[in-house]
């Protein structure tokens, strides 16, 4: 059996149905999609290794944590 689209559905039996009737099912897909849990992908915080590592390309770690500490000491 050939899968259902949804263009074919709609063409075929909600196009000729009154617009009350129309909202109704617009209602109904909505309860359903919400009750149904949405797909997560699950993700790792490791992913994330390394991202942003060309910021720092050049830059003396120890440099930038004392202008860090300067800055704390300066008044304002």
């Amino acid at each position: 059996m050939a899968a259902l689209r949804a263009e074919d559905v709609y063409k075929r039996h909600i196009k000729s149905l009154p617009a009350e009737e129309r909202a109704k099912l617009i209602e109904l897909i909505g309860k359903d999609l919400v009750a149904q849990p949405a797909e997560q992908t699950l993700h790792s915080v490791m992913e994330l290794h390394g991202l942003g590592r060309e910021i720092w390309d050049g830059i003396d770690a120890q440099e930038y944590v004392d202008e860090l500490r300067d800055e704390w000491d300066r008044p304002q």
